[in-house]
């Protein structure tokens, strides 16, 4: 049964609990009858308590009850007491709801004194026992029983009767404490299934108590031996044990011993509860997965005491800057969670998600040392990316390594950079037989000057699915870098190339093919090596060869990306710098980078003709890349205007579908052999720029190849005239 399916929907009972004149009603209600019933027994001479050995026998009882309450050193919660409860039942059973109260009172007063800081809490407690006591003596009085001082309730006779009367008054005074507490001072977990499960056992000991020793006491208290009522202590002591003892095994099962928060268990049930609410109300939930960068150095560098004293202070923060409404647990490690209950949309949930990163950004004193930690995380939203706890932990877990890998700190789940889902699963085993039998296939597209001179090819990979149709590389080059089969497809990449790069030279083409390699590939030993290995083995001279990388190498292990790309132009092999422009620091890492190309990306390219500040970013790269000596190519070049744009500008080369889509290899080579056959083809890489000695000044400085072009133009001599495409242009 879920929460929401009981008698009293849990949505009426927490809007109940939102009540903050709840309590205070509960107390002033409670305080009301108890005047009136004191009131009464004084104004009819009555006595409030027994006297004799059975009265003082039932004080001793009460005082040894709140001393081993003190000792435990525990409030009395919802989950309440054996112990109090069964001394307070015995005692209404016998002599009536205005000794109860006070026997209950005491109890109440006593542990609050011994404890201050629950004076609140003890009001509300004590009320909320009134009221139970009232409930079970109205139920005493439905069926015909009245104890009082002056005549106490001594049943003649044990039969069922007997037993249904006290039931029913134990069903009563129990079911009205603990809903009443439950409203007004319990902890409110939302239906969670273990703490459910562990407030039922309580329960159900409590119930015990009641039931089975508040008779006994009672026999004991009417019969000829009273004193012997306070060795009910110890069978009332060893249940208040139990009871403790079954709630810290609930709370060890539900929450984090080192930081206090809850944990995973605890977070996967609340969640479940979350989303049946947000379902029920129609809203979203969603889940924020929070990984501290670079957290095991600390553990290394400072000890592993060390790192979970820093692990406290960023559970304070995440607690301090937690909104409204929202729960955070603790993973393990240095991984935290936090569930919002009800949020608006994606775009919410990701703002909340960078304030939670940024509460972690500030200094944390650790000993005396001020570290600075960082933190990616990772965003999913019910119902959109999945609509049960796990699938979002594991949705948000995707996220924030997209974070990780990225440097931005906060992303939210998108299906298209999931290699996990059983539809990319499945591709990723597809995508290995494809590599096993041929099925992926490069296709070339050139980079030509201005001049008309062809700069190179770049290999592009193309894969058509027997069942599928055409697989956008964007896709299955994705699962690959995310699956680890990206050095498998390099390799192939690689071997393919380098192959068709030989059969061009035995025609007597002589042409440099470009090939994408990624961060990956590059992190990975030995590397270069294998490139150098691979050219051996083609009989392909190393300037034949281009690897285009992003400046992303630099990102995860700067140290060995520098000695890889240094191993490889040391080979000869020539770098390109792609998607320049798109990254976070391209201006520091072209120093850093061995590049002797760069390629201007195509999202500034496609609105160079009508956007002002993308043909600002454009210029002032070239600029910037020709000052440096670089060969600037750029990407994405569709039409006349943007053709004539850059040339104007003073780029070196442009690649796209204007000059002609990405060819398989046969039409390449027919291809190239047409461009030599019109312009005296010489098949050329673009020779290297110098340096500027003038600094970063005009376009199309001299020393280029546009540089000769452009000036040509300027002297009246007729400019080379546009590649044009020799084919329909393909999708």
């Amino acid at each position: 049964m879920k929460p929401t399916d009981s008698a009293v929907p849990v949505h009426t009972l927490r809007r109940l609990a939102a009540l903050p004149v709840l309590p205070p009603a509960v107390v002033a209600a409670a305080a009301v009858a108890a005047a009136a019933g004191v009131a009464r027994a004084l104004a009819e001479g009555r006595a409030l308590f027994p006297g004799g050995p059975a009265g003082w026998a039932f004080a001793l009882l009460t005082g040894l009850v709140v001393g081993h309450l003190v000792a435990l050193g525990r409030d009395r919660w919802w989950g309440g007491t054996c112990s109090g409860a069964a001394l307070t039942l015995a005692v209404l059973l016998m002599y009536g709801w205005v000794a109860a109260v006070l026997v209950s009172l005491a109890v109440v007063v006593l542990v609050a004194t011994a404890r201050r800081h629950r004076r609140r809490r003890a009001a509300v407690h004590g009320a909320v026992d009134i009221l139970g006591i009232g409930a079970a003596s109205l139920s005493l009085a439905a069926s015909g029983v009245r104890p009082g001082i002056e005549h106490p309730w001594l049943p003649a006779t044990w039969d069922l009767a007997t037993v249904f009367q006290i039931t029913a008054a134990a069903a009563a005074y129990l079911l009205t404490t603990r809903g009443l507490l439950w409203v007004c001072v319990g902890p409110h977990t939302h239906g969670l299934r273990s703490v459910a499960r562990m407030t039922l056992v309580r329960q159900g000991l409590v119930g015990v108590a009641l039931l089975g020793i508040s008779p006994l006491i009672v026999l004991v208290a009417a019969g000829p031996r009273p004193v012997l009522l306070p060795l009910f202590a110890i069978p009332l002591m060893a249940l208040d044990s139990t009871l403790w003892i079954a709630r810290a095994r609930a709370e060890e099962q539900l929450r984090d011993p080192l930081t206090g928060l809850n944990n995973r268990q605890w977070l996967l049930e609340r969640t479940r509860a979350a989303l049946d609410e947000a379902e029920r109300v129609g809203r979203r939930a969603a889940l924020v997965l929070i990984d501290l960068d670079r957290f095991r150095s600390v553990n290394d560098t400072l000890g592993h005491l060390a790192g979970d004293r820093l692990l406290l202070q960023v559970a304070d923060r995440l607690r301090l800057a937690l909104p409204r409404g929202a729960e955070v647990a603790r993973l393990g490690g240095d991984e935290f969670a936090v569930l919002l209950p009800l949020a608006d949309s994606p775009t919410g949930a990701q703002r909340v998600a960078r304030l939670l990163v940024a509460s972690l950004s500030a200094p944390l004193d650790l000993d005396g040392l001020s570290l600075v930690l960082e933190a990616s995380a990772g965003v999913s939203v019910f119902p959109d990316h999945a609509t049960d706890g796990e699938g979002l932990l594991r949705r948000a877990d995707v996220a924030m390594y997209q974070a990780k890998r990225d440097r931005s700190g906060v992303e939210v789940y998108e299906a298209h950079r999931d290699g996990n889902t059983p539809d990319r699963l499945g591709l990723l085993g597809d995508l290995r037989r494809a590599l096993d039998s041929g099925q992926v296939k490069l296709h070339y597209q050139p980079k030509v000057a201005f001049d008309g001179r062809v700069a190179g090819l770049e290999a592009l990979v193309r894969w058509v699915h027997p069942e599928r149709g055409r697989v956008s590389p964007d896709e299955f080059i994705g699962i690959a870098e995310t699956s680890g089969l990206m050095p498998r497809l390099t390799e192939y990449v690689l071997e393919t190339a380098l192959a068709q790069v030989a059969r061009w030279r035995a025609m007597g083409i002589d042409v440099p093919v470009a090939v994408n390699v990624s961060p990956r590939d590059v992190h990975t030993p030995g590397f270069a090596g294998s490139v150098a290995a691979r050219l051996a083995r083609h009989n392909v001279p190393a300037g034949s060869l281009q690897l285009e990388i992003t400046e992303h190498v630099l990102l995860e292990d700067p140290q060995r990306a520098a000695d890889t790309l240094a191993g490889l132009t040391g080979h000869g092999v020539k770098m390109s710098l792609d998607d320049f422009g798109t990254g976070y620091s391209s201006l520091v890492h072209l120093r850093r980078l061995p590049v002797s190309e760069l390629k201007i990306d195509r999202s500034f390219v496609a609105r160079l003709a009508v956007d002002a500040e993308d043909a600002e970013i454009v210029r002032c790269t070239l600029d910037l890349a020709h000052s440096l000596g670089l060969v600037v190519v750029a990407e994405g070049v569709e039409d006349d205007e943007t053709w004539e744009r850059l040339r104007a500008l003073g780029c070196d080369a442009v690649q796209g579908w204007l000059v002609s889509a990405a060819m398989p290899p046969e039409e390449a080579t027919a291809w190239l052999r047409g461009r030599g056959a019109r312009e005296g083809f010489a098949a050329a890489a673009l020779p290297p720029r110098a340096p500027r000695t003038g600094g970063i000044g005009g376009v199309g400085g001299a020393g280029g190849v546009v540089g000769r072009a452009a000036g040509g133009a300027a002297s009246g001599t007729p400019a080379p005239s546009r590649p044009s495409a020799t084919r329909p242009l393909l999708p």
